[in-house]
């Protein structure tokens, strides 16, 4: 692994933004704009031969490492307080986010059979309003509902892709579910209508709540003792 991160280094200089192994695998990070070159270098390298894609996935950075969750050692976690960006009512506007870098990244996790190697490739968008990067499909042609998957459920751009729709969420949907000022309960709610005989679409009646879970944990560090146990 470190030879190839090592044959990679020297082969996309310049192009590399961060590259790391860490739990045995190894990542890699360039700009969008340098996207097709890596991966065709990826792809043909006879020391990568990154010949097939096993997945494609978006994420969404916003409010990167906040939590609502705190664990202390007393036999049990809380969740304290609803912080995150996407705990509001309909009535309120989403809360405005500390967030100054680029939110949006598209992450390629690739296989080489010959090789028997993997790595990860990850590519940041670089417009927070209208995330694009260009489409894989002309050098993986599994990346067709992969970037489908990741332009429904977080509003990424693919440019080049053959046929960019939703692909998990209805064609009317609004929003995109996996973003993370996304309310949890949705923007509207769907039924089917005896009368008129068809799907109808009304605003949501769930009321938002967070729910605060309390769980024992089943640690002997905190089961008191029995009486007569050594």
């Amino acid at each position: 692994m470190e030879q190839l991160l090592t044959h990679i280094t020297e082969k996309l200089d310049g192009k590399l933004i961060d590259s790391k192994i860490e739990f045995g695998e190894l990542t890699i990070e360039v700009k969008a704009q340098h996207l097709m070159d890596t991966v065709y270098f990826l792809l043909n390298d006879d020391q990568t031969a990154f010949d097939e894609l096993i997945d494609v996935c978006g994420v969404d950075y916003l409010a990167f490492g906040q939590t609502e969750w705190e664990t202390e050692a007393s036999g049990f976690s809380r969740g304290v307080q609803a912080m995150g960006a996407e705990r509001f009512t309909f009535d309120e506007k989403v809360a405005e986010v500390d967030f100054d870098g680029l939110r949006f990244a598209v992450v390629y996790h690739l296989l080489s059979v010959a090789n028997n190697h993997r790595i990860r490739l990850k590519v940041f968008c670089d417009d927070n309003d209208f995330p694009t990067v260009d489409s894989v499909v002309e050098v993986w042609k599994a990346a067709n509902w992969f970037e489908r998957e990741a332009f429904d459920l977080f509003g990424i751009m693919f440019t080049g892709h053959p046929d960019l729709r939703r692909i998990l969420t209805d064609y009317g949907f609004v929003g995109h579910p996996f973003r993370k000022d996304f309310p949890l309960v949705g923007h509207v709610e769907m039924r089917y209508d005896e009368e008129e005989g068809r799907v109808i679409y009304e605003p949501v009646t769930i009321e938002p709540r967070v729910l605060v879970p309390r769980v024992i944990r089943g640690n002997e560090s905190f089961t008191p003792p029995v009486e007569g146990d050594d």
